[in-house]
């Protein structure tokens, strides 16, 4: 028998190899390139995966059905062993109920939400591994999972919700969210519009948001308020004219204009007494406006609105003079953590913020009277520096001698995407800070790797909310009757 020959060697009989040659220093490299390929094998076509072949086969062409699905006027050739995957259909086919024996199911979609698309989706997806959902078609989607308690399908319709919330899809994810029970994708739109809403206010926004929802973000304590409480009050003003004038098209830098048009237009202080207004009184019973009327301009602005009775404007000022009078006459050093809880804290602070826009220093106070207090905010370094003024840089309004004062406050800085999604966040505690006569601290460092631009939110306290005054042990004595006493110099 003759030999195989490969590649110039004889294997087995015949004639006897050639005479061997020398191995050169590149010899094993030829060898083993031989060797790669005689062992290489041919290129076979990829096969259809298993998940695939089912797929296509079972669920697409209907092959080897054992039941038929009759819904929303299309049929599907199914499986009852595949079909039992689904809480639905098990406890369907299990028991006494009479699908159990039949060949063929008429099912009854109570819910609007679900269309044909979203079914095939769902009940597909009993059938393979992996199932592509599009953000635009997640919320009927979900729906179907829900009815057929498709707790994989449902759990990857909660991920893509979080992952896709935007001005456009927000409040639709919430209503959807709250009606199928994924707390946790509520919880996070609320959080999205805590952070976003009054950076991203649209007036298509602001007319799809329930007025439940808009209170509770605008109540939030963690309310990113972009400059101060007075921008609180005019997005509330947006809101409630654009509920009350759907029909409004107009520009949106002339909606402020046009909402203080409307409201003048009542009378003074009766709109929240009339009928149109009164389901909106909790609205603006929401907005801190002891943070408001410290500024003289935005409590004329109120005042002009027509919106609130004096009734409602008056105690907030005579609690705003007893604070001011503890502090002036030493009864009050500021606020203290066993003066002020968390809770009582977070409903009476103010809230504050700017945008950082860049790797650059920064130097600013917000506008309105804190008692004194004339807090300067430093961003420089990546450090966040609060100091307390008095003589070192001038002021416009009197400031507070005392020789330490404190204040309380919580400080969040973060950077967000196109999306307004976080992609930076860091936060300190509620703190309380004293500080003497121009001294300044750092209440914040802030990372290198956080991206610009950033947001700076504050939320502070620089009196105790009244009713909460410290004890006066050990400070000077305060007048004991209603007679006004001179002071001794």
């Amino acid at each position: 028998m003759g030999g195989y020959v490969s590649t110039g060697r004889f294997f087995g009989g015949g004639k006897a190899s050639p005479k061997k040659r020398k191995r050169g220093r590149d010899d094993d490299s030829d060898d083993d390139s031989e060797e790669d390929e005689m062992m290489r094998t041919p290129q076979r076509k990829k096969l259809k995966s298993t998940s695939k072949y089912i797929y296509d086969t079972l669920f697409v062409n209907g092959e080897n059905s054992d039941i038929t699905i009759f819904a929303l006027g299309k049929e599907w050739y199914l499986h009852k062993i595949y079909l039992c995957q689904s809480s639905y259909f098990a406890s369907m086919f299990s028991g006494s109920w009479k699908e159990s024996n039949l060949n063929e199911i008429v099912m009854n979609i109570p819910d609007n939400t679900i269309d044909i698309g979203a079914l095939e989706v769902a009940l597909g997806s009993l059938y393979r591994d992996d199932v592509m959902l599009e953000p635009a078609k997640v919320v009927p989607i979900l729906a179907a999972a829900s009815l057929l308690q498709l707790d994989g399908l449902i759990c990857q319709c909660a991920d893509i919700m979080t992952d896709t919330i935007s001005t456009k899809t927000v409040c639709c994810y919430h209503t959807s969210a709250s009606a199928y029970g994924l707390e946790a994708v509520t919880n996070n739109c609320v959080t999205w519009l805590e952070q976003n809403l009054m950076d991203m206010q649209r007036s298509s926004l602001l007319r799809e948001l329930s007025l439940e929802l808009f209170e509770q973000v605008i109540r939030s304590p963690d309310l990113f308020v972009l400059q101060v409480e007075m921008d609180v009050y005019s997005m509330v003003k947006k809101f409630v004219f654009l509920k009350l004038v759907p029909s409004w098209n107009g520009n949106f830098k002339n909606l402020s204009k046009d909402a203080d048009v409307f409201f003048r237009s009542y009378k003074p202080g009766t709109f929240l007494q009339t009928e149109r207004g009164q389901k909106f009184e909790s609205l603006f019973q929401g907005v801190r406006l002891q943070h408001i009327i410290n500024d003289l301009s935005a409590s004329k602005h109120i005042e002009k609105d027509h919106i609130m009775h004096k009734e409602w404007l008056l105690p907030v000022y005579q609690l705003q003079w007893q604070t001011m009078l503890c502090l002036e006459q030493g009864q009050s050093q500021g606020p203290t953590e066993e003066t002020v809880s968390p809770e009582v804290f977070d409903q009476q602070s103010l809230r504050c913020g700017r945008v950082i826009a860049r790797e650059t220093d920064y130097c600013w106070r917000w506008t309105g009277y804190n008692y004194g207090m004339d807090v300067l905010f430093t961003f420089a370094n990546r450090l966040l520096i609060f100091r307390r003024n008095t003589i070192t840089h001038p002021v416009v309004a009197s400031v507070s001698l005392q020789n330490s004062r404190n204040i309380m406050f919580r400080v969040r800085v973060v950077s967000y995407d196109g999306q307004g999604h976080v992609m930076y966040l860091k936060k300190s505690d509620l703190k309380v800070l004293k500080l003497n006569k121009d001294e300044e601290a750092v209440v914040l460092t802030v990372d290198r790797h956080a991206p610009f631009p950033m947001r700076i939110s504050v939320n502070m306290l620089c009196a105790t909310p009244p009713g909460k005054e410290e004890s006066t042990e050990g400070l000077p004595n305060a007048p004991d009757g209603p007679n006004i006493r001179e002071e001794e110099l």
